[in-house]
């Protein structure tokens, strides 16, 4: 009597237990093919970085390549014309005018992929990224641009984080509104600008923000109350010597104190006080007080990048070579920006110069052709010397000035001033990014003809 009852039931269950394995291998299986498109993307070229570097050459790359050919991975939903932060600094732009969103700037025919790259394995060609996917290529590009390392100076976030307070930097978003209210609330003693010991963004913007701020100080009326300290690691005010020959007048004339060789090393934000070492006998240390304090971070390459050793060099930046913009052991990885190796200033005038010689040299290594452009280390510094004024620095990976305009670049000019502050940003967004702009070279040639007796 049980058997015959019991019968049905055990039909039931194993009827019921068919269907039930049945939908959970069918959801296994959809979830591990809809796990297999997420995780895994193949492109011909894939371009880690939506900065300058990295916008211009997925607008060429995917233009000449088709759609979808190009990836980009990029986590910010914002692109910042950065060379803007010093204007925002002194008051004569906002923040609002320096930024577009990133799809706006990013090709359409390239496909982008909003995560960072937080694993580079270039012997498999594949870059993981922090949303688990993995992303194998043909050609790669390293555009990641340079970190700010505010946390490796002890209590520079902290001091950045005081509400209206006396520490600020032009050299981040978060950051840079807090420059020009500064400018406006001192009315006396220290006013301290820093340099740090390694490679930055712009090298010339750390004593841009001087001089707008010394000329700020004489415009209110308050100068005679502020000492104007610029301390920078470097052992020279620039790196250039045709047009450091010309800011040091400047510097002497205007009563500004320069001190080179000393390294913010620690700001204690309680007492006002930043901490220097003398680089040449780092045991010394000087302790000094201030009422406004303008940081510049120390900066590197981003850490996903230094954490693979086959691509770097021993400063930490991709290991390319010079002229190609080529890596030096992997021939299908290229880079271009501040994230490479080559030595020659970081600015965006110098992605500008590198991207026609990248995308050429990167099209025939795809091609399987030898790679014939040659960049020459131009890079391009619109010195700001105030409200009004720009030196316009213009040289070569030997240092020697590579100047575009007929006229003597090293002096102060109100039409630079009016190129960098209105002219070069529409040329940024409109013609740079979009990977019609490959820097001054043949404005300088055409202009070449007038340069006679200059």
């Amino acid at each position: 009597m049980t058997s015959y009852i019991c019968l049905p039931l055990a039909l039931r269950q194993a009827k019921l237990l068919a269907t039930r394995s049945f939908s959970e291998r069918l959801l296994h299986r959809n979830l591990s093919a809809s796990q297999t498109l997420y995780d895994k993307h193949e492109c011909k070229v894939l371009v880690v970085g939506g900065g300058a570097g990295g916008c211009a050459l997925a607008a060429k790359l995917s233009s000449r390549l088709g759609k979808d050919k190009v990836i980009v991975v990029e986590p910010a939903d914002k692109h910042y014309y950065q060379p803007m932060f010093t204007l925002i600094g002194g008051g004569m732009k906002r923040l609002e005018h320096s930024y577009k969103s990133m799809a706006e700037v990013l090709p359409k025919k390239a496909k982008w992929l909003q995560e960072a790259a937080v694993e580079f394995d270039p012997d498999s060609n594949t870059v993981k990224t922090s949303g688990g996917n993995t992303i194998k290529y043909d050609m790669l590009l390293i555009a990641t641009g340079l970190q700010l390392n505010y946390n490796k100076i002890p209590g520079l976030e902290e001091a950045l984080a005081i509400p209206n307070g006396k520490v600020c930097s032009i050299y981040s978003p978060k950051y840079v509104d807090r420059v020009y209210d500064c400018l406006r609330n001192i009315q006396g003693g220290d006013a301290i600008f820093t340099y740090p010991s390694s490679p930055v963004k712009c090298p010339g913007a750390p004593q841009k923000i001087v001089y707008i701020a010394e000329h700020y100080f004489r415009k209110l009326g308050k100068r005679n109350n502020i000492n104007v300290k610029y301390n920078t690691a470097l052992p020279v005010l620039f790196g250039v010597k045709h047009y450091a020959d010309a800011l040091w007048p400047i510097v002497k004339k205007r009563n500004i104190t320069v001190n080179t060789r000393r390294n913010l090393i620690e700001v204690k934000p309680g007492q006002d006080i930043a901490v220097f070492e003398n680089l040449d006998n780092p045991s010394e240390r000087f302790e000094e007080k201030y009422s406004m304090l303008h940081a510049v971070p120390p900066m590197s390459a981003p850490d996903a990048l230094t954490r693979c050793k086959q691509l770097i060099n021993e400063a930490g930046f991709v290991d390319v070579d010079q002229s190609t913009l080529q890596h030096k052991k992997y021939q299908n990885v290229f880079a271009i920006g501040d994230s490479s190796g080559s030595p020659n200033s970081k600015t965006a005038a110098s992605a500008a110069a590198q991207s026609p010689v990248v995308f050429h040299n990167m099209i025939s290594a795809l091609e399987g052709k030898p790679l014939k452009d040659v960049y020459d280390g131009y890079a391009s510094c619109p010195l700001v010397t105030g409200y009004n004024s720009v030196i316009l620095a213009e040289f070569d990976y030997s240092l020697t000035p590579l100047e575009t305009f007929p006229v003597a670049q090293n002096k102060e000019r109100y039409s630079m001033f009016i190129m960098k502050k209105d002219f070069m940003p529409l040329l940024y967004w409109k013609l740079m990014l979009t990977g019609y702009w490959n820097g001054p070279a043949l404005m300088r040639n055409l202009l070449s003809v007038f340069k006679f007796g200059k």
